[in-house]
Parts: C-alpha cells; sequence; structure tokens
C-alpha cells in the first residue's frame, strides 16, 4: 500500500518503512508527525476531493540535513556588473511509520 501525502506545499508519493526527505518540519528529531494524504493506492485506490476522509500517515523524524550549495551568478556583459548569491536549503528526513486508511 502506498500513500501520496502533502507536504510544504509538494506532494510525495511515500509507503510504509520508506524514509524521505521533505522540506523543512518544525518539529525535533524524534518526534512523530502526522501529514494529509490526498490519495491511498493499492488494491482499492481512494482518491480525496480534496483529502481521504479518515486517512493518515504517521512518521518518525529523523534528522535535520542541509542540501549542496546552489550558486546563482550573474554578469551582464560589459557593463562591470557582477552578482554572486549562494543559497542551501533545509530538509528534514523522516521515516514513514504506518499509513492508515478508512
Amino acid at each position: 500500500m502506498f500513500a501520496v501525502i502533502k507536504s510544504g506545499g509538494k506532494q510525495y508519493r511515500v509507503a510504509a518503512d520508506q524514509v524521505v526527505t521533505l522540506g523543512k518540519i518544525d518539529a525535533e528529531a524524534g518526534e512523530s508527525v502526522t501529514f494529509p494524504v490526498l490519495m491511498l493506492g493499492g488494491e482499492s485506490p481512494k482518491v480525496g476531493a480534496p483529502l481521504v476522509e479518515g486517512a493518515a500517515v504517521t512518521a518518525e523524524i529523523v534528522d535535520h540535513t542541509r542540501g549542496g550549495k546552489i550558486i546563482a551568478f550573474k554578469k551582464r556583459r560589459r557593463q562591470n556588473s557582477r552578482r554572486k548569491i549562494g543559497h542551501r536549503q533545509d530538509f528534514t528526513v523522516v521515516r514513514i511509520t504506518s499509513i492508515t486508511g478508512a
């Protein structure tokens, strides 16, 4: 059985005992969080409008991490104009513990 969950404005396809990297979630490592379910898949799939009633996905937060550095460099030729900006995205690693559906 799998589920499609929503977290941080994005959708993720998850299964039980899967480790997923999501956008940053404000919770400590070791805490349990629940996510809204958009779809339950398997032998009899259920699609929500927009959420599946009575369905929940619980996950345990494993770690908080950061992505790789991304450099945004803009140069306009013949104008002596350069701009360099770096960025590192914050991520949260979670382990899906259970998927419950109605």
